[in-house]
């Protein structure tokens, strides 16, 4: 196939999907040559070493098989480790953090479809990353009503070549989006492709009353809630989460500070008691994410200690830890010690969750205010949190 074809094929993917649903998407999707912005990427490989990211270039597999995976439904990896390309290597390298990004286009689409554009809306994109979704807005708004924000200053300037290439010249900064970018506010509508702890204020700021903004919130337990809010003429913003279950990279002024178990002799004999909620509960989508909110300065980090089983340590700023080891017969030991109650906070969240029939994540709503920022369950005061700040 030549690259219209391919892009075509891409659109008519997305369209039995349901990801892409209207005309205008499509045609985006079947003009933007998303080759451009991938001109290299990793892809995950299994070696005798384990899982290893290999580099994906015109030259290492060919012209054409790599022009047919830009078309692919798939995200490709196009940074580790925050300073790693796959130009700078020809061989596959052991696994490490992806901190960019070509999301796949699946998804790219079902969060511009879910925006709700109008032809003259002034759009807020927080995360240019490879650039293609910026394009995307461009040719469905027009260039002069995008602006869009990059921390990364090496992956704004690859964006600003692939998107130049494609004919559009919109607004392209380099910077922190959570500060947004008041001299073009106010804006209609603000998508993000990173998630966020909370919503910045300077979001709901530059926004004018009935602004769409669209995010995922997630932590540092990676639990993640997709949320649409709308912008109140009082300064604040209210919303749902929608069913989808997506999930992005965190935004780096919001990812988590290094943690460090180091001794773990006061936790390890402190006194236990037998979990009331499995850990494997965590595993479903919606209970994780109420786990963070639960939570929401917590991190979990595996250790082994002594060739031991592998204990999960709950760990916050507060000094706080728990910590949850399996006994081998369906039986996992909890210990905490420190002013707040890790596990047992997560615990109790899940328990009332439970109790009311373990509804799903959509039926969860969110509240932002000048003071504070609230997840809740409507009508049920024990499922109400206050996001970080």
């Amino acid at each position: 196939m030549n690259e219209k074809e391919l892009r075509q094929r891409l659109a008519r993917e997305l369209q039995e999907t349901g990801d892409l649903r209207t005309r205008q998407w499509r045609a985006a999707v079947e003009t933007i040559p998303r080759h451009l912005f991938l001109p290299e990427f990793f892809r995950p490989i299994t070696t005798p070493q384990g899982m290893e990211w290999e580099p994906v270039t015109p030259k290492s597999i060919g012209t054409d098989e790599w022009i047919a995976l830009t078309y692919e439904n798939q995200t490709w990896v196009t940074q580790i480790d925050v300073h790693l390309h796959p130009g700078d290597t020809e061989r596959p390298i052991p696994a490490g953090n992806p901190t960019s990004s070509s999301t796949l286009p699946g998804l790219v689409v079902a969060m511009l479809e879910d925006l709700d554009v109008t032809d003259d809306s002034r759009v807020l994109e927080i995360g240019t990353g490879t650039g293609y979704s910026t394009a995307l807005l461009c040719e469905r708004v027009g260039a002069e009503n995008v602006v869009s924000i990059e921390t990364d200053a090496g992956l704004a300037a690859r964006a600003a070549r692939a998107i130049h290439q494609t004919g559009h010249n919109p607004l392209l900064i380099t910077g922190n989006g959570l500060d947004g970018f008041p001299q073009r506010e106010p804006y209609d509508r603000i998508i993000a492709t990173c998630s966020v702890r909370h919503i910045p204020a300077a979001w709901i700021s530059q926004s004018k009353p009935g602004t769409t903004i669209l995010t995922t919130l997630s932590g540092w337990q990676y639990g993640s809630g997709y949320a649409k809010l709308t912008v109140s003429s009082d300064g604040t913003a209210s919303g749902r989460f929608l069913p989808n279950t997506y999930s992005f990279m965190l935004a780096r002024p919001h990812m988590p500070p290094t943690v460090n178990i180091g001794d773990t002799k006061g936790i390890d004999a402190s006194e236990s008691r037998p979990a009331v909620i499995s850990p494997e509960t965590l595993h479903t989508w919606t209970a994780q994410f109420i786990a963070q909110l639960a939570a929401p300065q917590a991190q979990c980090v595996g250790k082994s200690v002594d060739g031991g089983p592998m204990v999960d340590y709950y760990v916050d700023d507060t000094g706080s830890i728990a910590s949850l080891t399996p006994q081998g017969n369906g039986i996992t030991l909890v210990r905490e010690i420190g002013p707040v109650a890790l596990w047992s906070s997560i615990e109790k969240a899940i328990a009332d969750w439970r109790d009311i029939g373990s509804p799903e994540i959509e039926e969860f709503r969110i509240k932002v205010t000048p003071n504070e920022q609230v997840v809740f369950m409507p009508g049920q005061h024990s499922l109400m949190w206050q996001l970080p700040r």
